[in-house]
């Protein structure tokens, strides 16, 4: 990863996408899909984002559910059936995508299939495509999705740095050697060593930090990751969260995630793979208004007094003073001289400066010392 270019750490000044993951929570009712547009425009999230897949080109018959989808949906059903029961048809899509625009949020929609990807492109338009972790060592369909040249957010569930470099070989190559099919995925990592495929993953990939359970456990998130995919590959790094609640979502946004990815849906208590591990709308609408809140006290990092605290400075601090009466004449001395409210007085920090100096006239007790 030494050949990746650093990129300048201003990320605490972006402000951060974020994307209401509905995923496969509509239950193939296209009804409740745009009730799930409707739900995420409301709670301000930037962009929602489905997923768009076959059945068949996705799982086989002999693929078995993954724990926690056995622990949500029983084991009376295979992967593959389960599956079917969750596609939406492409007329649907573009129903979606309609119902997106009129609510002024991006459709985002995650192909796990080369002809659904093609599909987005031209008959539903989108302008960037979501990879899920499951794909981060699907060659063949990076390279088919690098081909459009458009964005690609990457999530890294389950991957090794090792791996995604090899991801980012594969996208780089989609890039820049458009009709070229590679002879052996050499290829790959050989087009990582020029400058202009650095350049070009820098303007068009987004790495997602993620923990592929679901939910998953506070312990296993390492936020940290973070850090080092960006130091390793000095791309934009996101989080997709598949934990209980919002607060690490938040603490990502506080560690520089430029993406955050959440699962919500309408009801937690619907059937379905993914719904207990999801935000419910309320829960979606606090964790927006928190990440909102977070970035605008991140601020810019300069250390010096807000506008509402220079008021607060007379109040707050304090002013040399005397603390008995001292006559004309006399010497100022740590007997008499002392620091109190309010602060428009002579700063405390010029305590020894006025030690045994004469006073130029009568003080009272509590009187401020004269600059």
């Amino acid at each position: 990863m030494s050949s990746a270019p650093r990129k300048r750490s201003d990320f605490m000044l972006q402000r951060a996408r974020i994307i209401a993951e509905a995923g496969v929570n509509h239950n193939g009712d296209l009804a409740r899909a745009l009730a799930l547009v409707d739900t995420a425009a409301r709670a301000g999230a930037d962009i929602i984002k489905f997923q768009s897949f076959r059945a068949d080109k996705l799982a086989t018959p002999a693929a078995a559910k993954a724990s926690y989808q056995q622990a949500t949906t029983g084991g009376g059903q295979s992967q593959l059936e389960m599956l079917r029961s969750l596609e939406l048809s492409e007329s649907e899509e573009r129903e979606i995508a309609a119902a997106c625009a009129a609510a002024n949020i991006g459709y985002l929609s995650t192909p796990f299939d080369a002809d659904s990807a093609t599909h987005l492109v031209r008959h539903v338009g989108v302008s960037a495509f979501k990879v899920g972790s499951g794909d981060l060592t699907n060659a063949p369909l990076l390279l088919h999705l690098a081909r459009f040249r458009l964005p690609v957010i990457l999530s890294t569930g389950m991957g090794t740095l090792a791996e995604i470099e090899q991801a980012l070989g594969v996208i780089a190559f989609g890039y820049f050697r458009e009709e070229a099919a590679p002879s052996t995925s050499r290829a790959f990592s050989e087009v990582l060593l020029e400058r202009r495929a650095w350049s070009m993953l820098r303007e068009k990939v987004t790495l997602l930090h993620c923990t592929t359970e679901y939910p998953a456990a506070a312990h296993s998130i390492n936020l940290r990751a973070m850090a080092s995919l960006r130091e390793a590959f000095g791309l934009e790094v996101g989080f997709s969260d598949h934990s209980v609640g919002i607060h690490l979502a938040v603490a990502a946004v506080a560690l520089g995630a430029t993406v955050i990815e959440k699962h919500f849906t309408l009801d937690r208590n619907l059937p379905g793979p993914d719904h207990r591990a999801s935000l419910e709308p309320d829960e979606l609408t606090a964790m927006i208004a928190a990440i909102r809140d977070v970035e605008s006290a991140m601020g810019d990092g300069r250390k010096i007094p807000a506008p509402e605290e220079l008021a607060n400075r007379s109040v707050a601090r304090r002013s040399l003073v005397v603390t008995r009466r001292v006559c004309r004449g006399e010497r100022f001395s740590a007997d008499n001289l002392g620091v109190k409210r309010p602060g428009n007085g002579v700063s405390p920090m010029e305590f020894w400066t006025y030690l045994d100096q004469v006073a130029p006239r009568d003080y009272e007790v509590d009187e401020a010392i004269e600059p």
